[in-house]
Order: structure tokens, then sequence, then C-alpha cells
């Protein structure tokens, strides 16, 4: 019986489980961020990331939920890279905004 019992939990627990693992680096930051997101919009952000960034580039902006004065330090740099990157950064997040607003 309790065989049958932990394959029905792992069975229920499947979707759940493979949608984390596939989820990218900007949901996973933004499920795991304190401003109340919730998977709907975290997944349409994803979306928007994935028509604009790289991996890289997700993976870096990924960062800045956690620590936004490293998005500041971006945006303040001097370095050519930043400045290109930042642009990259402002196209998606004007992507999300008409891409994931209601």
């Amino acid at each position: 019986m309790k065989p049958i019992a932990i394959a029905a939990a792992c069975a229920a627990l499947l979707p759940v489980m493979t949608t984390l693992a596939l989820a990218g680096p900007i949901e996973r930051a933004c499920m795991a961020s304190d401003r109340g997101a919730n998977r709907s919009l975290c997944g349409c952000i994803q979306q928007a990331a994935d028509m604009t960034l790289s991996g890289s580039d997700q993976r870096r902006a990924a960062k800045f939920f956690k620590d936004p004065e490293a998005a500041h330090a971006t945006w303040v740099s001097q370095s050519k890279a930043d400045d290109a990157f930042w642009e990259r950064y402002k196209s998606f997040g004007q992507t999300a905004e008409a891409y994931c607003s209601g």
C-alpha cells in the first residue's frame, strides 16, 4: 500500500517539478523575489526575456532581482560592454511591460 501512495504523490508532484526545472533564470528569480509575483506573471516575464536577451544576459539580469544595486552599478557604469547590456536590458523591460501588462 505504501509504494502506491508514494508513486501517486510523485505523480502528482511531477508537473510542478517539471515546470520548475524548465523555468528560465528570470522566472526563477522572479518567483524567489519578495515582490509578490505569481507564476503566470513570472512566466510571462521569462517569455519576454527569451525574446530579447541571450542566456548570459538573462543570468546577469536575474541577479538584479536579489541585488538592485547591481542594476544601478551597471546603469551608471562607463563600460561599453555595460552600456550595450543596459540597452538590451531596457529593451527586455519594454517588451515585458508591453507583453505582460494586463
